[in-house]
């Protein structure tokens, strides 16, 4: 059974993996939240067959899951991986600049953004392997898979990991002078198109969408979908009588207008 004192000790651990799936404090401590909640409602069901904290991280993945597929309506096909990317390893000329690599990895704001260019399942996969620490068997083990595949999401994630390093310079070269961060742009996309974002932030989300050179065509391509969606509300639609009928006497409602 889960003790208080290993939740409380897996705290610290869990919201830097928290904070690292979803890039933004208070979505992270919402989720270390739920995950503390369901955790404890489920205290009995650990059974020390793996640590604590690999438990923990194994609630917290599937609660991040959960939420993925709430707001967005489905997961990402966990197996798709970036085609252009893994073949470019598998190109015998393929290459990188070591050097380059390794001093945007230095960049915490540029190594953040890179692993947010991966899918979900290599970016944790790598988070739990390669920052909280966690052997490939607690990896497979808090993504519910075979060891193997395990191996395979953390190989192939390190891989794309460095493929976006990479591109770090070319994306801060077009990005100079442009406020906020894409990631943090297109995370207040939602709330702009809602009109619930205070005016100070609304102002420097519109600068950056003036003179970012990817985000527009996100931004354009939200709002004609928005409006695709909003067309199929048929404002004229009306209840089919025969319907109406069954519903009314069953409930004495009047259920036309």
């Amino acid at each position: 059974m889960l003790s208080h004192d290993q939740l409380v000790s897996a705290l610290p651990g869990l919201r830097r993996y928290a904070l690292m799936l979803v890039r933004h404090p208070d979505l992270a401590d919402e989720l270390v939240q739920e995950t503390a909640l369901k955790a404890l409602a489920r205290a009995e069901t650990f059974r020390g067959e793996a640590s604590a904290a690999t438990w923990l991280h194994r609630v917290l993945y599937h609660v991040f899951l959960d939420e993925r597929r709430t707001h967005a309506g489905r997961l990402e096909p966990v197996e798709l991986v970036d085609d252009d990317v893994m073949a470019a390893w598998r190109d015998d000329a393929y290459t990188v600049d070591p050097a380059q690599v390794v001093a945007s990895a230095e960049t915490r704001d540029e190594l953040l953004e890179s692993l947010a260019r991966l899918p979900d399942a290599y970016r944790s996969a790598v988070l739990l392997h390669d920052v909280e620490g966690l052997t490939a068997t607690d990896v497979a083990v808090a993504q519910e898979i075979s060891l193997p595949a395990a191996k395979q999401r953390i190989r192939r994630g390190r891989a794309m990991l460095v493929t976006a390093l990479d591109g770090a310079p070319e994306r801060r070269v077009a990005l100079k002078g442009v406020p906020m961060r894409c990631w943090d742009a297109r995370e207040l996309v939602g709330d702009y198109l809602d009109d619930e974002l205070p005016d100070e932030r609304r102002a420097v989300l519109e600068t950056h969408l003036l003179r970012c050179p990817t985000c527009p065509g996100l931004y354009s391509s939200l709002v004609g979908v928005r409006a695709a969606l909003g067309a199929l509300r048929d404002r004229d639609t009306v209840v089919p009588v025969q319907l109406a009928d069954r519903i009314r006497l069953r409930s004495g409602a009047d259920v036309t207008g």
